[in-house]
């Protein structure tokens, strides 16, 4: 396995296994050399979202390069969801990101009362290519199944919050038994838990950082994380996670830190999959 590595999603794309986040990066010079940077270093899976207001400068980023070298993410924002208003969503951002097609559209939460409308829209999308895979993020089984009750085109992919602390196993579970992938966003749980001292333990056995161990432990667990940083000694550091490998014990003992713990601007809350509430 190495950085271009991929994984086959359910309708056939193949999407790579390690990705670069966008989220709360500023628009322009600060985003655009934040993705060179990544691309520089290897990372061809870019994650964006019209919500981030960056889509402009990642498309920036991406200008005379070859298309078919990267995989690039955007999601519909809450306010734009229902069908019409979702198709105008996706060509708006197509036109801020400078592309043709994304490849992957994600719904970016679930919206009370839109969701059906909303997948129907993302199955059009898919349909007319302007986006080769669609999936979700932050959806939980009872939202899934209620999409599944209309759909003709099954999610590929479920962008959640997973990180030691929080390991989401009954929804990790469900999305394996339909063949959903999961993809972390906030996967070192916003560097809160970096000092956990089980997992440092780990990463000096290895001669690795704590943060390498957390992102190795995703990748090990079937997870496509996509960690996020402006600092371009960071971004290579995430990345130099391919020349080790954590034990199976050592992959139980980070799984037995979960706490189900989410984390919210830097605090972290007791967080129930079970009772998610759709917005």
């Amino acid at each position: 396995m190495n950085i271009k590595s991929t994984v086959t999603l359910n309708n056939g794309v193949k999407m790579p296994v390690f990705g670069f986040g966008v989220w709360q990066i500023k628009d322009g010079d600060n985003v655009t050399n934040a993705v060179r940077e990544a691309i520089d270093t290897g990372y061809s899976l870019i994650d964006t979202a019209a919500i981030y207001d960056n889509e402009k400068g990642v498309g920036e980023a991406l200008k005379n390069l070859k298309r078919d070298e990267f995989f690039i993410t955007t999601k519909v924002w809450n306010d734009d969801q229902g069908y019409d208003t979702t198709l105008k969503a996706c060509e708006n951002s197509l036109k801020r990101l400078g592309l043709d097609y994304v490849d992957l559209y994600l719904v970016h939460w679930p919206v009370a009362g839109k969701l059906n409308d909303t997948w129907r829209a993302m199955e059009r999308i898919y349909e007319s290519k302007l986006a080769r895979v669609i999936g979700v993020s932050n959806f939980y089984e009872y939202q899934l199944r209620e999409i599944f009750k209309t759909a003709n085109i099954k999610p590929s992919i479920n962008q959640i919050e997973v990180h030691p602390l929080l390991t989401q196993q009954d929804t990790r579970d469900f999305c394996k038994q339909e063949d959903i992938v999961i993809e972390a966003y906030s996967p070192l749980g916003r560097a809160k838990i970096l000092n956990v001292s089980k997992i440092a333990a780990i990463a000096k056995k290895h001669g690795k950082t704590s943060a390498q161990v957390i992102l190795r432990w995703h990748l090990q667990n079937g997870i496509i994380p996509i960690p996020k940083s402006l600092h371009a000694e960071r971004i290579k550091e995430n990345a130099s996670i391919f020349d080790f490998e954590l034990s199976d014990d050592e992959i139980t003992v980070i799984d037995a830190l979960n706490r189900n713990e989410k984390a919210i601007k830097g605090v972290f809350f007791k967080f129930d999959e079970h009772k998610s509430i759709v917005s």
